[in-house]
């Protein structure tokens, strides 16, 4: 198989492709149409980015409360704290709106103000009746006056589910149809129904309207996915063009590597569309991605083309030298960067699988649309003029040049001690980095929908759902006075638990119904005794509307009962804690020999996904040391050799991890991908100089220090530019409004820069310094693979 990378394959491959030029140009467009029209497969994420695998225990316990309940991220809460909301205009038109919603096919029901039922004692008939506090409309102030004062003070049932009684916040639950809620339809209604209608009824009666809820987060939190792909791939377009003429002066050059990047872009587009994977925060990133790493594989192809006319000005003979001798190169740093983002396939998350499938396959289409469409553009065109080859001088560079030449010959020493100064203080700041699985975190935080999920937490503890499911193992086992104490206590220590909300049960509806039966005395909310209880369930069954009050909290069997509260969101330690408190309760209350008590829900399944998921990116980065280390082992066929060439790779990760340490930046999914994706791209600059090193060793007849001189005069140059348009390329990610992008590209620049000074001071030191170990000809024997022409590659 590695046959094929041998220089008389390249030889074939450069006839093939300037003999067939207009075959491969009609070939390329035909492709990146046939990709195009693709786009259409291409959709939102309309469900959440489930980062467990299916067989996962979390998972399959929450299919199970799934199964039992249904769908529970269906709700989309509306709040309003404002007192002027206590009128009998706006009042009015606040139930009126709740009115308009539930006769929306996409809504299952709406409970509002107006919608709150008192439970009455019908003594006669010995049952209970449902009255609404609001039979029609509200006429008076005095009517309001009424209302507040039995919602706020002698319904506790209700305190904290519609209302804040001591900040006297409103609101409205809208619960969405469970079969729309994960489909495109939830879209439509949000987008082109709540949002309008709530707007409309902002501007008319001059109040604040607050909305969160599940349904609602995802929805616009996708939208602003899409929308920032546009201006990532925009501004890396700009960046790296104008880093590019810097270089080149050429705006033919700088046009040409832009065509060619932004075709890889359709491409990258296309795929995801073919696979008909979702865009994720993740995927999001990848056409910007193409772009940044793109453009350094035409800075090695055209500065090639142009140092061979300069040097013998035969225009076929330059081209076919730029494939012949940069194609191999050119191959293999791409394929190690592709090999850095395919370790994620190998991780059981959904998300980092299409993550990485999608990734390295666009990095290789890269690769090969650079490799024909640049030396068949350049056949077309005329030659060079002069002030695009003066660039090939570098003057003003050499003083950077020299500058590295004279640290790695008189102040090695120093390198070392600053690195392993560097290596000890980086190594104190990783011991400070916390991992962190905040909901809002990474979400554009200057967004209204982000301020609505902290006033939602200030006014009612929370929107994300935490459920605890009791399985009691008999029919009709909830509504067994014992269970219901059981419950009770368990809902004490949520209730003692700040960051949790006013837990929702049946014990609630209970302890109403014996306020009811005691004609609506609030000191009698509480469980009834065990001669009450069978009081009171006898009115209950005779009460038809019970059943609908029961069926969101027992199930049609009575043998299943939930308890739901919400969450703030708060880091995954916090969750870890309050999950141990919760459970070490549970133990304690109910015995296993009698019920099974799960829990579950969106917030535990949030935090539970974030520690699986960075789990699995320390095994995906482990993969791609390993990966690329068994790489350079073939490449030069020494133990040695692949702890040199890894050390100037890692380094500048535990410096970046160490940084996270001391500014307080958390482990979460999006920081900890920056390793694999760093490493990847950083070990290419290791592949070219050390081949050119050994290249250098056979000219000079392995003389050790000439050779490493020479290989750092040679590469030094085409490493700076490439380092250069890489860190500009990603710092395009910290315009982002999302955390975790922005510290994403940030992390990125600031790891490749740290690799770019480790690869070019610390990389030809260790060379020096191990010179006798590893400078030999038996060691570095001409490898199977020709990495590095033996002609001047120094102009990459």
């Amino acid at each position: 198989m590695f046959k094929l990378f041998t220089k008389n394959f390249w030889d074939v491959t450069a006839n093939l492709i300037l003999r067939n030029k207009i075959g491969i140009l009609i070939g390329i467009v035909i492709t990146t149409v046939l990709l195009a029209q693709k786009w259409d497969n291409m959709r939102l994420a309309y469900s959440e980015a489930n980062m467990l695998p299916d067989h996962h225990e979390v998972n399959i316990t929450y299919n199970k409360f799934l199964e039992t309940f249904g769908e529970e991220g269906n709700l989309i809460v509306l709040g309003v704290k404002d007192t002027t909301l206590f009128t009998v205009e706006k009042l009015n038109a606040w139930n009126n709106l709740s009115e308009y919603f539930k006769k929306s096919e996409a809504v299952e029901t709406v409970i509002s103000i107006k919608d709150l039922q008192k439970l009455i004692k019908d003594t006669e008939n010995e049952k209970f009746l449902l009255e609404p506090f609001i039979k029609d409309s509200i006429t008076s102030i005095a009517q309001i006056e009424t209302l507040q004062t039995e919602l706020f003070e002698k319904y506790p049932f209700y305190d904290n589910f519609l209302f804040n009684k001591d900040t006297k916040t409103i609101r409205t639950a809208i619960y969405m149809d469970k079969a729309i809620v994960n489909t495109s339809a939830r879209k439509d209604f949000i987008v082109d129904v709540l949002i309008p209608k709530i707007k409309s009824f902002e501007a008319k009666y001059n109040v604040d309207v607050r909305m969160s809820g599940m349904p609602y987060i995802r929805t616009l939190n996708s939208q602003n996915i899409v929308d920032e792909i546009s201006t990532f791939i925009l501004a890396a377009l700009l960046v790296t063009s104008l880093i590019f003429f810097f270089f080149f002066r050429s705006f033919r050059a700088t046009l040409i590597s832009m065509i060619v990047v932004c075709i890889g872009v359709m491409w990258t587009l296309g795929i995801i569309g073919f696979l008909n994977y979702e865009v994720s925060v993740l995927t999001a990133l990848i056409p910007p991605l193409i772009i940044v790493i793109g453009i350094p594989n035409c800075i090695f192809l055209i500065n090639k083309y142009q140092h061979e006319v300069k040097l013998h000005g035969n225009k076929i003979k330059s081209l076919q030298r730029v494939i012949t001798k940069i194609g191999n190169a050119t191959l293999m740093t791409n394929v190690t960067t592709a090999s850095g983002f395919a370790t994620f396939i190998l991780t059981e998350s959904k998300l980092l699988k299409e993550f990485g499938v999608v990734a390295s396959l666009s990095i290789l289409a890269i690769f090969i649309l650079c490799l024909l469409i640049i030396p068949i553009i350049y056949s077309f065109l005329p030659y060079p003029k002069d002030r695009h080859l003066e660039h090939l001088n570098k003057r003003w560079i050499g003083g950077f040049v020299d500058w590295m030449e004279l640290m790695v010959r008189k102040k090695r020493i120093a390198i070392y001690i600053t690195s392993v100064v560097l290596l000890v203080v980086s190594i104190i700041g990783i011991y400070q980095i916390k991992t962190s699985g905040s909901l809002i975190e990474d979400m554009p935080q200057e967004s209204e929908f982000v301020n609505d999920i902290r006033f939602f937490e200030n006014e009612f503890n929370g929107i994300m759902p935490l459920e605890i499911m009791i399985d009691t193992k008999r029919k009709k086992g909830v509504m067994k006075l014992s269970t219901l104490k059981r419950m009770e206590e368990l809902e004490e220590l949520i209730y003692e638990t700040p960051e949790l909300s006013k837990p929702i049960s049946v014990v609630g509806l209970v302890k109403y119904s014996k306020q009811a039966y005691y004609n609506g005395n609030t000191k009698y909310y509480q469980l009834p005794t065990s001669q009450e209880n069978s009081f009171i369930l006898s009115y209950a069954k005779n009460s038809t509307s019970n059943v609908d009050l029961l069926k969101n909290f027992v199930d049609s069997t009575g043998q299943y009962g939930r308890i739901t509260t919400f969450m703030k969101d708060i880091g995954t330690d916090k969750m870890e804690r309050i999950e141990e408190n919760l459970q070490t309760k549970i133990d304690k209350v109910f015995p296993k020999e009698r019920y099974d008590v799960i829990m579950t829900g969106k917030a535990l399944l949030f935090q539970k996904g974030t520690k699986y998921l960075v789990k699995n990116l320390v095994i995906s980065l482990t993969l791609a040391i390993v990966l690329i280390a068994i790489f350079m082992a073939y490449m030069f066929r020494s133990g040695r050799m692949i702890i040199v060439s890894l050390i100037p790779n890692l380094l500048p990760l535990i410096i970046t991890a160490g940084l996270m340490g001391y500014l307080g930046v958390p482990i979460k999914p999006s920081t900890i991908l920056v390793f694999s994706i760093a490493f990847g791209i950083s070990v290419d600059d290791t592949i070219h100089f050390l081949a050119k090193y050994r290249q250098e060793l056979q000219a000079n007849n392995w003389k050790i220090k000439v050779s490493v001189y020479g290989a750092l005069r040679e590469t030094g140059v085409s490493m700076f530019y490439t380092s250069i348009v890489l860190f500009f390329g990603f710092s395009v990610f910290t315009i982002s409004s999302f955390g975790g992008t922005v510290a994403l590209g940030a992390l990125v620049s600031a790891t490749l820069l740290f690799a770019m000074l480790s690869n070019l001071l610390l990389l030809p030191s260790l060379l020096l310094s191990l010179e006798r170990s590893i400078a030999n000809k038996e060691v570095l024997r001409e490898p199977t693979i020709n990495i590095i022409p033996e002609e001047d590659e120094s102009e990459a």
